[in-house]
């Protein structure tokens, strides 16, 4: 008989870790003054890109979706700093809802089903590195994956019947515009707050600072 065991992938994967399930007090606190902050940029960028994408869509059909990047900035930098499963989907949502409140364009329930799709997109990627890699290129690819959602999530709801080269342009735009806006400025600002001790309660803080 082969007594040997195999380790489940899923604790190889380390997602059997209680510390990334386990939300404490300050968690909730530190995530949910990060989704309103955030709210508030998204508020601001409700109006700000109205511009942009005025000199944008006439060049090339399908190219706003380089603006969509600040929109996805709050799970990503969420997840970065907190380092725990669900805070991407709770932060984004949390902004989101705070947008949706204030008024956005788009309409309440919209725009907050947007900051869920938007969240997921970015959950999905800390979930594939088992919430144990945060380094530049899972932030970019978080901030790609939240735009990929979140894109596909226009396609259906705003861009129906759009023909395949805007459908690709859009996509190629907005996933390019996550990873950049939302990956690299949101690890870039993750590190930033980290470097004031501002979140040296969180693996996140006390890993940067050990550094400097």
């Amino acid at each position: 008989m082969n007594t040997s065991t195999r380790t489940p992938a899923i604790t190889r994967t380390g997602l059997r870790r209680p510390e990334i399930w386990r939300w404490r007090i300050v968690d909730i606190v530190v995530a949910s003054v990060l989704g309103v902050a955030c709210g508030f940029l998204f508020l601001a960028w409700n109006v700000g890109y109205l511009g942009p994408k005025a000199l944008l869509e006439p060049l090339l059909p399908g190219m706003q979706g380089l603006l969509d990047g600040p929109w996805l900035i709050a799970g990503v930098l969420g997840g970065l700093i907190i380092r725990k499963a669900g805070v991407a989907i709770y932060v984004e949502t949390i902004a989101a809802v705070v947008s949706a409140l204030a008024g956005a364009q788009w309409g309440g329930f919209l725009t907050i089903e947007a900051g869920l799709v938007q969240g997921l997109g970015a959950e999905l990627i800390f979930l594939l590195f088992a919430y144990r890699v945060w380094k530049l290129p899972v932030a970019m690819l978080a901030g790609a994956g939240s735009a990929l959602l979140g894109g596909i999530n226009n396609l259906i709801l705003w861009f129906a019947g759009a023909d395949i080269t805007f459908t690709a342009i859009y996509l190629i735009s907005t996933v390019v515009s996550g990873a950049v806006l939302a990956g690299a400025l949101g690890w870039a600002l993750a590190r930033g707050i980290a470097a004031t001790g501002a979140l040296d309660r969180f693996g996140s803080g006390r890993e940067v600072r050990a550094r400097v």
